[in-house]
């Protein structure tokens, strides 16, 4: 399968602004870009995917340059929600480092900062040497600014094209860069580069604009920094532990499509994972393969081999097996719940909402479906106090086969 055929089969094509991308991408060998700005100190989940992406070209034989927008980030891509919080200088250098750093120790990328040829322009030549050749009307019909419009847009938001217009054509100035990829939300932003370029250079030029499709949860929303339950790539905001859980939950609506776009898994891998969903979706085969490619490629095998110990320990009821940073990532990924100290226990599982009332309590206990840091209990009367604490002053409560509490004593 040639690779835009590849690209197609694993839903990563939203839009081309050629046709005739097809042949460079499968024949030629192209310099492309992939951008962010370092509006957080870490990569997500959502971003995985694209990047995943600049690495199938990259293996395809294209070049990638991953721009890491030091000056973009000043100002923010707009939003349709509203206007962004301006982040300071001293936060914004801050995660450009981070995010270098990370990008680079995952994917190796060549980085570009646009600070570096945005910082001396002044406003005299921005306005004439680029603000020139964009028309209001045509910058006021890019759909993120036309959905803005009616509850207000500042000018500084307004005019966020126009600096990653000047990405672009930078880029095919200095690498002859041909190619910027994205997904969907970035199309006018695209495009409107590929015009600064062909105002400046001629309409011969042969550049190009991909977008992907933005992955989404089951409910239709995207992943995302300002979405909660953010799933970060830096291990030490979302632990692989954490990070496989999240990704061997996946409804079976989506897991076919993440294993398409989140792993290098063949397409026979894939269908015969496919099959083992419409057949045997209780053994979740396609969530294990998914979740387990991911923390692998992310984190390495190591890390991998925690995140299954600790998801084995947790659910063979063999939680003192795990050492103290095994526990701190098992009880950092589970419901938190704050309760006063030296409680009796039925009252403890009511102030927690582990039960919905002091009988219900005593029925979980009496039955067997209560365990205090892996041990079952029988006493209802039981005082919970803060000496039973495992691990960061949380105790672990599991209710029944599968359900995990935190608990916190004031």
């Amino acid at each position: 399968m040639k690779l835009f055929d590849e690209l197609k089969w694993r839903g990563l094509i939203d839009n081309v602004t050629d046709p005739k991308l097809e042949d460079e991408l499968n024949n030629g060998e192209l310099t492309f870009y992939i951008g962010t700005d370092p509006t957080g100190d870490s990569m997500h989940i959502g971003h995985y995917s694209s990047l995943l992406t600049a690495k199938r070209l990259k293996d395809a034989g294209h070049h990638p340059i991953m721009l890491v927008g030091g000056a973009t980030g000043f100002i923010g891509d707009p939003k349709a929600s509203g206007e962004r919080n301006m982040l300071t200088k001293d936060v914004l250098q801050h995660n450009y480092e981070c995010l270098s750093k990370q990008i680079e120790a995952v994917f190796g990328f060549q980085m570009v900062n646009n600070m570096d040829w945005t910082k001396d322009i002044s406003v005299i030549d921005f306005l004439r040497d680029y603000g020139k050749h964009f028309n209001i009307n045509y910058m006021i019909n890019k759909d993120t600014v036309r959905r803005r419009l009616e509850s207000g847009i500042s000018y500084t938001e307004f005019s966020y094209m126009l600096l990653q217009s000047l990405d672009f054509l930078h880029l095919y100035e200095t690498y002859n860069c041909r190619l910027q990829i994205g997904g969907q939300d970035q199309w006018g932003n695209i495009t409107s580069g590929l015009e600064l370029i062909r105002k400046k250079h001629g309409a011969d030029v042969k550049c190009y604009g991909l977008t992907m499709p933005l992955i989404t949860k089951a409910d239709g929303t995207k992943f995302g920094k300002s979405e909660s339950g953010t799933v970060w790539l830096d291990k030490t905001k979302t632990s692989a532990y954490a990070l496989y859980q999240f990704l061997v939950n996946t409804e079976d609506s989506k897991v076919i499509e993440y294993l398409k776009r989140l792993t290098f898994l063949s397409r026979e891998e894939i269908e015969a994972l496919e099959d083992k969903v419409m057949s045997e979706p209780h053994k979740r085969e396609a969530q294990k393969a998914l979740a387990s490619d991911v923390v692998r490629s992310l984190h390495g095998e190591q890390e991998l081999e925690k995140a299954l110990k600790i998801t084995a320990c947790l659910f063979s009821n063999r939680i003192k097996e795990l050492d103290a940073q095994e526990l701190k990532d098992a009880l950092a990924n589970f419901e938190h719940r704050e309760i006063a100290d030296q409680l009796p226990l039925c009252d403890a599982l009511v102030a927690a909402n582990i039960a919905s009332s002091k009988r219900e309590a005593r029925e979980l206990i009496h039955g067997g479906s209560i365990q205090i840091n892996g041990d079952k209990v029988s006493d209802p009367a039981m005082i919970l106090h803060k000496g039973n604490a495992i691990c960061d002053n949380m105790t672990l409560i599991k209710k029944g086969k599968r359900n995990y509490f935190a608990i916190v004593q004031k």
